[in-house]
C-alpha cells in the first residue's frame, strides 16, 4: 500500500490542508503602518576620558528621517521621560502623525514613557527578546551612525558628541541617499534627471566636507 501524503492525511482527518491566512505577519505589519511608525533605540559610545554615553534617536519608517532626542551619560527615568515629550512635541510641529513606536525591552524606558506616548495617541510596540530584526530599520540606522560618524571621531566629551550627532542628522535626512526609500532623501526629494545631452558633458559636481572632512555632501555647482 502507498504511503499517503500529509495532504491525504489532512484531508481524511477533516483539516483544510491550506487554510486561508487569519492573521498579518510582522513583515505585513510594517509595510501597511509605515507611514505611522516610529522606532527608537539608544546607542552607546564613549568619550576620550573613558565616559559612557547615551544616544537616544528616533527613526520614522516611511520617510527613514532620523531624529537625535539627547545624549547623557546618565540616561535616568526622568530624563528618558522628558525625551519623549520633547519627540511629542517635535511630531506637533512637524504635523507628523504617529500611531506606533517600536522599543526594545531595555529597563532604562520606564513605564510613564509608554504613558507619555499612549496620551498623544501612540501605541507602544514591543521587540521580541533578542530579536533586532523586529526594528531593523532603527538597527541599521544605529550601524551608520556607528560606521560613518563615531568608528571615524574622536569625541571629547558630551558637548562635542552632540555637535556632531547634529551634523550627522543633518546630513543623514538632507543629503544621505537612501536604498530604502528609492535612494531618495528624509527631507528631500530626488532631482529631476538630466536628459539635455549637453549638460550631463558640463556637469560641475562640488564636494563640501562636514565634520573636518568626515562627510561629503554633493551637489550641482549653482
Amino acid at each position: 500500500m502507498a504511503a499517503s501524503t500529509v495532504w491525504e492525511i489532512l484531508k481524511e482527518a477533516g483539516i483544510d490542508p491550506a487554510p486561508e491566512r487569519t492573521c498579518s505577519t510582522w513583515a505585513d505589519f510594517l509595510r501597511s503602518q509605515a507611514d505611522a511608525l516610529l522606532a527608537c533605540d539608544f546607542l552607546e559610545t564613549v568619550t576620550l576620558s573613558g565616559a559612557r554615553m547615551y544616544v537616544f534617536a528616533v527613526i520614522e519608517h516611511g520617510s527613514r528621517r532620523i531624529r537625535v532626542l539627547g545624549a547623557t551619560a546618565h540616561p535616568t527615568a526622568a530624563w528618558v521621560v522628558q525625551a519623549a515629550k520633547n519627540l511629542v512635541m517635535d511630531l506637533e510641529d512637524a504635523d507628523c502623525v504617529a500611531r506606533f513606536l517600536i522599543r526594545d525591552r531595555d529597563g532604562k524606558f520606564p513605564e510613564l514613557f509608554d504613558a507619555v506616548l499612549n496620551d498623544s495617541g501612540m501605541e507602544v510596540v514591543l521587540s521580541g527578546v533578542r530579536m533586532p530584526r523586529m526594528n531593523s530599520i532603527m538597527e541599521r540606522w544605529v550601524q551608520s551612525c556607528r560606521q560613518e560618524l563615531l568608528d571615524r571621531t574622536l569625541i571629547w566629551n558630551q558637548r562635542h558628541l552632540l555637535h556632531a550627532l547634529r551634523a550627522f542628522e543633518q546630513f543623514y535626512n538632507g543629503h544621505r541617499p537612501h536604498q530604502g526609500i528609492a535612494n531618495a532623501r528624509p527631507l528631500r526629494s530626488l532631482p529631476a534627471p538630466i536628459a539635455d545631452p549637453y549638460k550631463i558633458t558640463r556637469l560641475d559636481i562640488r564636494r563640501r566636507d562636514r565634520l573636518g572632512g568626515i562627510l561629503h555632501e554633493y551637489q550641482h555647482a549653482a
